[in-house]
């Protein structure tokens, strides 16, 4: 059993692993708050299909009675189980899929036709690792990755241990080991290589044998096979080798594979060497003390670099910790077990709640880590995190929701809308689409755009589909669209504007008719009194690509942003107190540190005069039709229509429905901050902001608001991770690491 939890409530656990005996290795296991039952069924070794089936069932209703678990949480490691807990009334099925067992040696044809089963079944799956979350994400809505956390503590002690296992002490170096099960995974030639390239080196092998002969292991005089230890000792083995090794074969078995130990063995002080693994190249593939390799050659010149390394732990055991002090099991057990009683309250159909009780106080006590002002992608995500590692926020939205700008809700139709104007979610980095899937399902969807221009909709970003509907032209191939728009741009001398940046590109008559009017009225200035950024974010094309973005993620979250954000803040150690202005809250002993995320001015009472921000209102409209125009979003550059765009929200969220709601979007010069606008003044302004911000110890601003800075949503999200990841690694040097995010 890899993973556990405790919840007040009998859990059936069990674990499976293929052989080729007659009978698997089955156990089942029984939770409550105070213990753990482990049971090992025992049927005869001819019982197969039906016969055997009936029996297990059986037993396992003999585990429950006995237990008194009259609707217990299934939670399977293997669809192999599946089929003996089917008939089970069960209060929540999950699914938690380590590896793609139907890979390994063995395997049982019907694993396959059984996990469909389970899918079906399960409330919510957990994954391994990204690699087979990526493989599976689309067989079931409720799905989440969960690479392999860490004991830093339990493996740390390697680092001072002085403890020599009998079977290791007299082994000579240097050591290069490996703990593990040794079974088809393992790259049996890449040892025998490595053993006789380098007969001076000791290589370690600790752990069990499986599905391989023993006959098959690579002999040699510098390899050792020490079998299996206990949990407990593996430290002590560690302690005694220079360098940890993962020598996997590329094989189907550990296609998906994220190996638990790659963490353990740099919680121990040891540099490793590992083949071309994914996820270890995914998740560790930055760091200098993970070396990988191609190709059994590179494989020993890695572990020739990975033994000078060991002699220069402070060159890279830093970097190392930084990286462990964002993972660990405690971490990973809040967040599953959130997500499973998100699964019971919904199995139920009781509604989710993330309201919290009344502020408690001790007298002279803080009963809170962490105040966070705004509840949108930056206080959220810097909420959930701080709150799964341990720490108590308070989480304060002047508004009557969470969510900030990307609030959805249904209207009185029945139709989900984006209160605050269309948000569409696009990123590049796989880190913050695996973050934000702990939280949410996707939907798949590219945003299309298009304009209205001389009573036409043709797609912008410009591209040969645009041209061809404006000028009436058909060019051929992207050369000859580069070709046309480079005699219709005009060259500019210095690149400083919004303006210059479109001019440059495809010239006067395109820049008129698809930018001037649509900035104007979305800045209030001409684009020639604007950032060269502003426009820079909108290119123009040679291909017929009329997708809006190019980004690798594209996707909405199925139930909406608002249930994301409900399911990231649903959370023990996070009180949200929505509807209250920071400045209403009595914060004396609140809190000893601030997170904001509303306007840097603000915070600081316009002390150098206010920071320019451009607002928008938005007029909702619901029609008597199923939809109102062909893609969500068209724009509106011309001058004589007062609104930028009109949003048909049913794109967007691939909602049902015989209605369809719209809203048309006015920017404005008042109202609420939506857009910091960026022109060289501002910035100046802000950096006066900035300067005030590095003097304070005891708050830190994140977010566009926090640190005037145009961002999209996966940008405000990737600030936010990092500014935890550098809380967590410097902690204990809090006034170094609170001054501004963008420090």
């Amino acid at each position: 059993m890899r993973r556990f939890g405790k919840s007040g409530r009998v859990f059936f656990f069990e674990e499976y692993i293929p052989t080729n005996h007659h009978l698997p290795y089955l156990e089942f296991h029984a939770f409550d708050d105070t213990s753990v039952i482990a049971v090992r069924p025992r049927v005869p070794q001819d019982w197969h299909g039906e016969r055997l089936q009936k029996a297990m069932s059986g037993l396992l209703d003999q585990l429950l009675a006995l237990q008194g678990a009259r609707k217990p949480i299934l939670w399977f490691y293997t669809p192999m189980m599946f089929p003996f807990a089917a008939h089970v009334d069960a209060a929540a099925v999950v699914y938690d899929c380590m590896d793609e067992l139907s890979n390994f040696r063995y395997a049982p044809p019907e694993l396959r036709q059984n996990e469909q089963q389970l899918m079906r079944r399960a409330d919510v799956v957990f994954t391994g690792g990204y690699s087979i979350y990526e493989a599976k994400r689309a067989q079931h809505d409720n799905i989440h990755p969960f690479p392999s956390s860490v004991d830093v503590a339990h493996f740390a002690a390697a680092r001072t241990s002085s403890i020599k296992p009998d079977d290791q002490r007299k082994i000579g170096g240097p050591i290069l080991g490996y703990y593990g099960v040794i079974d088809e995974r393992i790259d049996l030639s890449l040892l025998a290589e490595v053993a006789a390239a380098r007969p001076h080196w000791s290589l370690v092998m600790v752990g069990p044998l499986a599905k391989i002969d023993e006959t098959q292991l690579p002999r040699a005089a510098n390899i050792y096979y020490l079998g299996r230890k206990d949990y407990a000792e593996l430290p002590a083995y560690v302690a005694g080798w220079d360098i940890a090794l993962m020598p996997f074969a590329l094989n189907e078995a550990t296609r998906f594979i994220s190996p638990t130990k790659t963490p353990e063995y740099l919680a121990a002080g040891r540099p490793v060497v590992s083949t071309a693994i994914t996820d270890v190249i995914r998740h560790y593939g930055d760091l200098g003390s993970v070396l990988i390799a191609g190709d059994n050659r590179q494989f020993i010149q890695a572990c020739e670099e990975a033994l000078a390394l060991a002699k220069q732990p402070a060159q890279w055991l830093g970097a190392a910790d930084e990286k462990l002090a964002t993972i660990s099991w405690d971490d990973t057990f809040l967040q599953m077990s959130a997500l499973v009683e998100e699964a019971l309250h919904r199995r139920a159909g009781k509604p989710i709640s993330i309201q919290a009780p009344v502020i408690k106080r001790s007298a002279g006590a803080n009963p809170y880590d962490f105040l966070i002002v705004g509840a949108g992608f930056a206080g959220s995500v810097l909420a959930e995190r701080l709150a799964s590692s341990g720490k108590r926020v308070l989480i304060c939205d002047r508004r009557p929701h969470i969510g900030g700008n990307a609030y959805d809700c249904q209207d009185a139709a029945g139709v989900l809308v984006h209160k605050y104007g269309p948000h569409i979610f696009h990123t590049n980095s796989e880190e913050i689409f695996a973050y934000l899937s702990r939280f949410t399902a996707w939907r798949p969807y590219e945003h299309r755009v298009l304009a209205s221009v001389a009573d036409k909709l043709l797609p912008m970003p410009i591209n040969r589909t645009t041209l061809k509907g404006l000028y009436g032209i058909d060019l051929a191939d992207e050369q000859a669209a580069a070709e046309y728009l480079k005699t219709k741009a005009e060259p500019t001398p210095e690149i400083r504007t919004s303006r210059d940046v479109v001019i440059s590109q495809v010239g006067s008559h395109l820049y008129r008719t698809f930018f001037e009017g649509y900035t104007r009225k979305q800045w209030g200035l001409d684009p020639s009194e604007l950032d060269k950024s502003v426009t820079a974010r909108v290119p123009t094309r040679t291909s017929t690509d009329d997708r809006y973005f190019l980004d690798t993620y594209q996707a909405m979250p199925a139930d909406g942003f608002t249930r994301m954000f409900e399911n990231m803040l649903d959370h023990p150690n996070i009180q949200i107190e929505a509807g209250v202005d920071y400045n209403e809250l009595d914060r004396k002993n609140l809190a000893p540190r601030t997170i904001f995320t509303g306007p840097i001015d603000a915070y600081f009472d316009h002390r150098f005069g206010p920071l320019p921000y451009r607002s928008l209102e938005f007029k909702h409209e619901t029609h008597d039709r199923e939809q109102f125009q062909p893609v969500a979003v068209v724009n509106y550059p011309s001058l004589d229509v007062p609104y930028t765009r009109i949003t048909e929200y049913k794109h967007l969220t691939g909602q049902q429905h015989r209605q369809t709601s719209i809203s048309y979007e006015f920017a404005r010069a008042e109202g609420d901050p939506y857009y910091p606008i960026p022109r060289p003044e501002n910035q100046a302004l802000y950096k006066q902001y900035e300067a005030l911000a590095r003097e304070q110890n005891d708050v830190i601003f994140v977010g566009r608001l926090g640190t005037y800075k145009y961002y999209n949503m996966d940008q405000v999200v990737g600030q936010a991770l990092a500014t935890f990841r550098r809380f967590s690694a410097t902690e204990q040097k809090l006034n170094g690491a609170f001054s501004t995010a963008a420090e």
